[in-house]
């Protein structure tokens, strides 16, 4: 794809974007990398350049994603060396990598049944609800944690309306001193507990018109009790739309704690000639990897309709985690299964942290 451009009759004496001096022999500006040429832009010129930038980035890609993937350590080891332009970006890649991971993972986990996870407790006959009291129900579910991504018909089934007489809530009905006159653990746990249940009969969304009838002092306390209860037991009933946040988030979680894992290798190997970014760029690598890895497994399984080969390539980029910690840091078997070890149980216990502060965070949003 050699444009016109290049050619030496179109070359100046000084380059048009920094004004350094040139000579004619000068195909590019050494100062600023512009390529030297007067010529006026053509949409030859354009079409050429701007497929030539396309092929010079999948060259790129195509190099780092097989070295990435068969050559375990070697491009993070290049990368530190100076070896650059041969191979993408890391920061890029993984921001590439991982959009499309996220995307390709949301459309299969939105195929995910989540029948086996529903509550069977009985509900309001759907049926026997006016328009406006569907229409109030609506509005009151909106207000809700991602109230607007739950169908009314998941909350409020077309179960028959007697099976709510098996269930109760002032069987276990507590008055508001009685409740005061407990110690404040025991008085949130039957608290939230008698606001389940009545929630469960009533199908109310609303906490103040829920206080009111269960004659409870109408104040912050109660009515935020009230709303986390009824999040729970919604959530209880939709289990995607809990899950759904957990994966919105992923993106987020792994990019804040991928500085955090390196800085846990660079103790792990602080004796080595290696500084704390060049760490990074071999986390960075690693993740993609993951994300490539599980790709594949994704892709194979909804064009064969099994979970078979997600399952394998976890067990394989296990594999490929060892290998790319001994090409990596020239560590012998033994230290490196054993720091592979920790560095895998570090991993999980911060993945673990993280997935609890997400549904402290999903349950104290409202």
């Amino acid at each position: 794809m050699k444009s016109e451009r290049s050619l030496t009759k179109y070359r100046g004496l000084h380059c048009l974007n920094c004004n350094h001096p040139l000579d004619i022999s000068d195909k590019y500006c050494n100062n600023c990398g512009q390529l030297n040429s007067t010529k006026k832009l053509s949409f030859n010129d354009f079409f050429l350049e701007f497929f030539a930038g396309i092929f010079s980035y999948d060259s790129r890609m195509r190099r780092t994603l097989s070295t990435l993937i068969f050559r375990p350590g070697k491009i993070s080891k290049d990368y530190i060396n100076g070896m650059r332009t041969r191979y993408a970006n890391p920061f890029r890649f993984f921001l590439s990598v991982a959009i499309i991971f996220f995307v390709i993972w949301s459309f299969t986990f939105q195929s995910t049944n989540f029948s086996a996870f529903s509550d069977n407790t009985p509900e309001m006959n759907l049926d026997r609800l006016s328009e406006e009291e569907k229409k109030e129900l609506n509005e009151e579910l909106k207000k809700i944690p991602f109230g607007k991504d739950i169908d009314l018909d998941s909350i409020v089934t077309n179960k028959p309306i007697e099976k709510i007489k098996d269930y109760n809530y002032k069987d276990h009905y507590l008055t508001q001193e009685q409740l005061d006159s407990l110690n404040f653990g025991k008085s949130l746990f039957k608290q939230i507990g008698l606001y389940s249940e009545f929630y469960n009969q009533t199908n109310v969304l609303d906490p103040v018109e829920a206080i009111d009838s269960l004659e409870h002092t109408n104040k912050f306390l109660n009515r935020y009790l009230y709303r986390k209860a009824v999040d729970t037991q919604i959530i209880k009933k939709n289990p995607k739309v809990f899950f759904d946040y957990l994966i919105s988030k992923s993106p987020f979680i792994i990019f804040f704690y991928l500085p955090v894992f390196a800085l846990i290798i660079w103790l792990f190997y602080f004796y080595k000639p290696i500084n704390y970014m060049e760490h990074l760029v071999f986390t960075f690598h690693v993740q993609s990897t993951f994300f490539v890895f599980v790709l594949i497994g994704l892709l194979i399984d909804l064009i064969f309709k099994t979970d078979l080969f997600t399952t394998l390539v976890l067990f394989l980029f296990l594999f490929y985690l060892y290998k790319a910690l001994r090409n990596f840091y020239k560590e012998g078997r033994f230290v490196t299964i054993v720091k592979f070890m920790a560095l895998n149980f570090i991993f999980l216990t911060l993945a673990v942290i993280a997935a609890i502060i997400s549904a402290l965070t999903f349950f104290a949003i409202r």
